[in-house]
Parts: structure tokens; C-alpha cells; sequence
């Protein structure tokens, strides 16, 4: 069912920005990569992982993602699981270790399930040399069976390619890639130590263009060190003329307590509270005008990129490695603090190199945490997601779907919603709920609505919806 079908066009790129309603409902809250989220992840038990791979369907294709930690530079907004080396054998050491993990995970596998998806992210994963990236490639195509008209992507660091490395990417079979530049300002680069020249941004999308891969993605962050609304509308205005397919525009959320880099930002020099949902907005305005779709939590594509055209046939998914355009695999991940979402059961290794190292080197599965979805999981799970990706809940969908009936089943999470309606966030009649306009920005207060899991304790450890 498309719930997509009778809404008209306008509603696809259609946001709005509300200042006064973003203040009211701007708490904290999950990205919603999976649900359960990760909080709720238990230490796995013996044997577990193994017979989740031995038992996962044969039929149901593959998404491989791999976890490459390393960077050359340290980015002291970064909040992601890295390690800063510029030991290039430490590359080649930790390429060894995740071969012999996907020789153990694929000796498991049952029949020969094909691959339709595969991410490289980091940290850095052109931190691998060219040669080493050949080398996974070749024996990933030896493991596997790969789909021609895949979905292969990979992070790329313009500050970290070779002369080759990109027509090698592209010899390869990747077909997609994402890189940061989170600000084009000089002086905000050197604040976050990562300075990155326009003109290196511009030759390196060049040359991808030339070598024409099918999508490029961009990140932006607002909210930086010396940031100011103009210096963020200037730069917004160059990554339009610079016309990456997709858009990344994340809030930057600074955790020092949590992020220990962060600390290394002086806090006087982060732009307000206030100038940051001003850039917020100037940037959804600029890109409105520019006609990129608002996908959702961050995320922007031009309207023939896939990502739009799945969200307009109703088609999109979303999971650990944020809006896809790919549901229906089983996600296995790779590589230290690598998550896994097979069936129901979503696991995650070890997210310490040394302890994932010793556990590989000791014929041993890598995974520490787990937890396996149950029915009432996998029905909010569902609603969760479609009011994420396609901005609505269809009581019939839902009630064919799991056999309940879904309005009186909601009958409590409906009634919370009733005031973002009177504020004209959602629309809530017989068939359903719509997510309007001036609540897309606010897609994931509206999900909060439907999780058992989430509670005022948890809610702190999450990052503010903006």
C-alpha cells in the first residue's frame, strides 16, 4: 500500500519551518536507526550469534556494512567511534582481522543469499590504501554473490584520496559516495580542525561527476564554533551550486561529558540557541528554492535521486545506516562496533579494538550486545518507521498487516497526540495519522509517541530532536 497515494505533490519537498512550534516541542529524543534502539541492547548470551546466522533465510538478500575506525586527523566535533592513527599498517592489520570475521560469518550462512547493499563507513575508510580496498573488494566477490544493480557506497575523506583512488572506487563497482564538509569557513575549519578548501570540495566532486557515480552525498553541520547565520547561508549557497545529489544537514549537539574531542571546542564561540534554528531554517528555505525533497530527520534529495523517489512510491526504508532505499535485506556488519539487524535480531560487536582484535584472533563471533525485537516491537517498529520515512499511519495498513485493530490498539498514543493537531503538526481523522508541513522537521517527537521504551531517563541520553 502506498500512503503516498492520494496526497498531492506539493506535500513531497512540502516542510515548514515554525520557529515558535520547534521551541515548544524541541526535546531530546532517538534518531530511531532501529527500534528497540540501542539502549535497550543486552549482553548476548553463548552461542547466540551463530545461530542467528545459521538460521537467517536464505532468501532474504544481504546488506553488508563495515566499520573502518581510523582517521588521520582528529575532528573535535566528531562523536563517532574513531581512532587516530597515521600508522598506515595499522590498516592493513585491522583488514586482516575483518576478512577472517567474514570467513567465520559466511561459513554460517546458509545457501548463497545475494548481496544488494553495501556500505564502507568510519572513521575514514579511504584510510585503506587502494590496494587494500581492491583487496576486500576481490575477496568479498569471492565470498558472495552480488547483485548488478547493487546499492555500494562507501565515506570518502577528500582530504584522504590518492591520485586513483576514486576511478578505483569506481572500477570496483561502487557506485555511491558521501563525504563531510560541514562548512566551507576557513575560520570555523580550523575550529574543528578540519580544513578542507572549497576547491579541494569542488575537484574532488568533479571528478566523481566525470567518473559518474550515480549519487554523491554531502554533510553539513550547523551549529559549529564561529558559525554565524550569514557565514551558514554562504556556504549553503555554494554546496547548491556545488549540486550534490543528497543533502546531510545535521544539528551539532555538543557533549563534551560524552565526546571527550568536544572538549577541545571553546563553548563561547558556538553560535545560540536562536542563530542555530535560524540557520536551520534559512538552509530548509535555501534548498526548498533550490527544489531538494526534505526526506527527513536531516536529509534532502533532488527529486530524481532513488532516496526521493522511493519516499514518493512509498518505498522507503530506514535503518543503522540512516533512510534507505533497500528494506527488505538482513544487515550484517562488520568491523569493531559493527551493527547487525537479521530478522528480529539486532546485534552489535565489540566496540573496543583491542577486545574485537583478540576475539577474531581467538576464532571467537565479535558480537557482545543483543536483543530480539517481539511482536509488539516489530508492529511499533513498523509504525515508527513509516511515520518517519513516509509521514503517515494507515490504521487499515496496519490492522491487515498485524491482525489488530489499529485505532482502538493506539486508541492511548492517538490521544497524546491531540495537541501537536490543534498545533497542526499532524492530521488525525478515520484513516489515520498524517504528519502535515510544520511537523516534518518534528517527524521524530511524533514517533516518540508510539515507544514503549522511552522514558525521561533515556530520553537524556539522546541529542535535541533540533
Amino acid at each position: 500500500m502506498n500512503p503516498y497515494a492520494n496526497l498531492e505533490p506539493l506535500h513531497f519537498c512540502g516542510v515548514t519551518f515554525d520557529e515558535q512550534l520547534i521551541n515548544k516541542y524541541n526535546r531530546q529524543g532517538p534518531r530511531y536507526t532501529s527500534y528497540p534502539t540501542a539502549l535497550e541492547f543486552l549482553p548476548i548470551k553463548d552461542g547466540t550469534e551463530q545461530q542467528i546466522l545459521q538460521q537467517k533465510d536464505p532468501s532474504t538478500p544481504l546488506s553488508l556494512y563495515f566499520h573502518i575506525p581510523f582517521c588521520r586527523h582528529l575532528c573535535y566535533y566528531c562523536g563517532c567511534n574513531k581512532i587516530i592513527t597515521k600508522k598506515n599498517s595499522d590498516a592493513g592489520d585491522y583488514l586482516d582481522y575483518l576478512i577472517k570475521e567474514i570467513q567465520h560469518k559466511k561459513s554460517l550462512l546458509q545457501g548463497t543469499p545475494i548481496v544488494k547493499q553495501l556500505h564502507l563507513g568510519g572513521g575514514t575508510p579511504t584510510f585503506f590504501s587502494d590496494d587494500e580496498l581492491i583487496r576486500l573488494w576481490e575477496f568479498l566477490h569471492h565470498e558472495f554473490d552480488f547483485a548488478d544493480d547493487g546499492d555500494y557506497s562507501i565515506e570518502i575523506d577528500p582530504r584522504e584520496l590518492g591520485e586513483h583512488t576514486l576511478s578505483t572506487l569506481k572500477s570496483l563497482g561502487f557506485n555511491r559516495l558521501s563525504f563531510g564538509v560541514q562548512d566551507l569557513e576557513e575560520k570555523v575549519q580550523i575550529a574543528v580542525n578540519r580544513v578542507q578548501p572549497e576547491s579541494l570540495v569542488r575537484a574532488v566532486m568533479a571528478e566523481a561527476r566525470q567518473l559518474d557515480f550515480k549519487s554523491i552525498n554531502i554533510d553539513l553541520i550547523y551549529g559549529l564554533p564561529h558559525q554565524t547565520t550569514d557565514s551558514m547561508a554562504k556556504t549553503v549557497a555554494k554546496i547548491i551550486d556545488i549540486a550534490p545529489d543528497r543533502l546531510s544537514v545535521f544539528n551539532y549537539a555538543h557533549l563534551p561529558e560524552r565526546f571527550f574531542a568536544q572538549k577541545r571546542i571553546n563553548e563561547t564561540d558556538l553560535p545560540s540557541p536562536s542563530d542555530k534554528l535560524t540557520m536551520f531554517g534559512n538552509t530548509i528555505n535555501a534548498l526548498a528554492l533550490a527544489n531538494y525533497q526534505y526526506i527527513g530527520i536531516d536529509h534532502f534529495a533532488k527529486p530524481d535521486d532513488e532516496m526521493a523517489i522511493a519516499q514518493r512510491n512509498g518505498k522507503l526504508h530506514r535503518n543503522f545506516q540512516g533512510y534507505a532505499t533497500l528494506g527488505e535485506c538482513d544487515l550484517i556488519g562488520f568491523g569493531v562496533s559493527a551493527i547487525s539487524q537479521i530478522g528480529r535480531h539486532i546485534l552489535q560487536n565489540h566496540t573496543d579494538l583491542k577486545q574485537y582484535t583478540t576475539m577474531i584472533a581467538d576464532g571467537q563471533l565479535p558480537a557482545v550486545k543483543h536483543i530480539k525485537a517481539n511482536p509488539k516491537d516489530a508492529l511499533r517498529r513498523y509504525v515508527i518507521m513509516n511515520l518517519l520515512c513516509h509521514d503517515y499511519l494507515d490504521y487499515a495498513d496496519v490492522s491487515g498487516r498485524f491482525g489488530i485493530d489499529a485505532k482502538s490498539y493506539f486508541a492511548e498514543e492517538i490521544n497524546a497526540l491531540q495537541d501537536m493537531q490543534n498545533d497542526g503538526l499532524v492530521r488525525i481523522d478515520e484513516h489515520g495519522v498524517r504528519i502535515l508541513p510544520k511537523g516534518r522537521i518534528l517527524g521524530r517527537n511524533v514517533a516518540m509517541v508510539f515507544d514503549e521504551y522511552l522514558s525521561k531517563k533515556h530520553a537524556r541520553r539522546f541529542s535535541k530532536v533540533i
